[in-house]
């Protein structure tokens, strides 16, 4: 079992999913075995088809291959953000049909090693359920259906991890923060709330 990164401050202790919570400052190589496992490119379709059932719309993906890459599929690694030779992007619109953000996918032209969500809303509250919603298809969908099974004793559902991260960055006075999900399905998980000038950003990463 992987322990609980404490830095700075103990938020909760998970048995099998371990999770933290950290306060950021505002300031690619990859194994080809790590390329053959997990999600594809083609599990966009899944998580298209169970948003529509929301009325979130995503749409069709695009292919990004030239020096723009870095704004969309840049992922953590090594304490370095690290980007992919191939990327594609979709637009989110929320049940209202607007404009919530986009989820990218990238790695290899072959297979996939990250997908990123960047959601923006005016306050933390703002379009909550769109939100909730795309993070939870994202995670069920290119990790596992399997959060309840982990026997988590802090959360109990992904959206009771999501809600004490919206608790921990309105404790925090609204700093930016990053929380980590390790034991999910052989995948690492971030999530990242940080504060625009207008908005807030929340991010979640998902990495093979």
């Amino acid at each position: 079992m992987n322990k609980l990164i404490i830095i700075p401050i103990i938020v909760g202790i998970v048995i099998i999913i371990s999770a933290s919570f950290l306060l950021v400052d505002d300031d690619s190589s990859t194994s080809p075995s790590i390329y053959e496992t997990g999600f594809t490119y083609y599990d966009i379709e899944i998580i298209q088809n169970i948003l529509a059932e929301q009325n979130i719309l995503v749409s069709a993906p695009t292919a990004i291959t030239d020096h723009t890459i870095s704004e969309y599929c840049m992922f953590p690694e090594n304490g370095l953000l690290k980007t992919v030779e191939y990327c594609t992007t979709t637009a989110v619109l929320d049940s209202q049909g607007h404009a919530l953000g986009n989820i990218n996918i990238g790695g290899d032209v072959q297979s996939p090693i990250m997908a990123v969500a960047n959601l923006e809303t005016s306050t933390l509250e703002s379009n909550r359920n769109d939100v909730f919603a795309v993070f939870e298809t994202m995670i069920e969908t290119l990790v596992c259906d399997c959060w309840e099974t982990k026997q988590s004793e802090d959360y109990e559902s992904i959206s009771s991890w999501l809600e004490a991260a919206h608790t921990f960055y309105s404790d925090s006075g609204e700093r930016n923060i990053k929380s980590k999900i390790d034991n999910l399905g052989n995948s690492k998980i971030f999530l990242e709330i940080t504060s625009k000038d207008n908005s807030i950003l929340q991010t979640l990463i998902i990495l093979k």
